[in-house]
């Protein structure tokens, strides 16, 4: 009896197993709590952000700056050192960024995509203001609509993906107008001019630099049915690693329900999401806007 027990007691086990789904972590270990983590990776984690930030620090600058003991960094040091993720200048006495540091990030910069990366982002801003979301970038002096998620309102705004918008009517257009270097923005303009589309269409350069200077300064655009009469969007930059804007999202919608009050409302989450998208992928806002 002992023996059946124990054997049924194994085919459970192997049909369990079987049938078990993989996973990421372990069942119950979401929490990210202190006992789930490793603190000595910590520590190293935290000594090899420092020195990528830094242009090459000593042992004992390292230690001081962190607060570590200077074994336990030197010991840290040499564990990534042998995986090259930073390397040490026997001449200078200072530990630098290495090597292999920059192959996994070109592997991370490899899986990055713009338009996966900014769905559930984009989901949620649709769902935050009720109004659909749009991401689109700069293509051929146009704004190229690449993702879009839908309100369920039954009247809503429609850009789906491959619409081409005119840069200075559209709000994730002026969004990346307002960043542009002053040269590559009067190329564009002076190829492609300032076309009337609504009366509200701004179609003079001054009228046109006034409402990027407006966009700078409080780091969000508005459409104000320059485009299409009846349709707003609020729109902002998102940057990459170099602290470009690459691309911009938005949220547009009709003015009977997104009136002139609440599109300014809506600014402080469209430009949050935009803040979220470029921390996604890798990148960061400019210390200064450009000139």
């Amino acid at each position: 009896m002992e023996l059946f027990f124990i054997s049924g007691a194994r085919q459970l086990l192997d049909i369990a197993k079987n049938d078990r789904k993989a996973r990421g972590r372990p069942r119950g270990w979401a929490d990210p709590a202190d006992q789930n983590t490793i603190k000595s990776l910590e520590r190293a984690m935290e000594i090899f952000e420092y020195l990528s930030e830094a242009s090459g620090q000593t042992l004992s600058a390292l230690s001081a700056d962190l607060g570590q003991a200077p074994a336990t960094v030197y010991r840290v040091l040499l564990t990534l050192e042998k995986r090259r993720l930073v390397e040490f200048d026997a001449e200078d006495q200072r530990w630098h960024i290495g090597p292999h540091a920059f192959v996994i990030g070109s592997r991370f910069l490899r899986r990055t995509s713009l338009v996966e990366r900014a769905r559930p982002i984009m989901r949620r801003l649709m769902e935050a203001t009720g109004e659909t979301a749009n991401l689109g970038i700069v293509q051929d002096d146009a704004v190229l609509f690449v993702s879009q998620v839908e309100t369920h309102a039954s009247i809503r705004a429609f850009f789906p993906p491959g619409t081409l918008s005119p840069l200075h009517a559209s709000g994730i257009g002026k969004a990346l107008l307002a960043q542009m270097p002053r040269e590559r923005l009067d190329r564009i303009l002076s190829r492609n001019g300032l076309q009337a589309f609504t009366p509200k269409t701004l179609t003079t350069r001054a009228d046109l630099d006034r409402d990027l200077e407006v966009t700078r300064a409080r780091g969000h655009s508005i459409d104000d049915e320059e485009r299409n009469g009846g349709m707003r969007c609020v729109a902002a930059p998102v940057f990459d690693m170099h602290g470009e804007a690459a691309a911009g999202i938005s949220v547009s919608g009709p003015t009977s329900r997104m009136s002139e009050e609440k599109a300014s409302s809506l600014a402080a989450l469209v430009v949050g999401a935009a803040a979220e998208l470029t921390v996604a992928l890798g990148g960061a806002a400019p210390v200064r806007p450009p000139a």
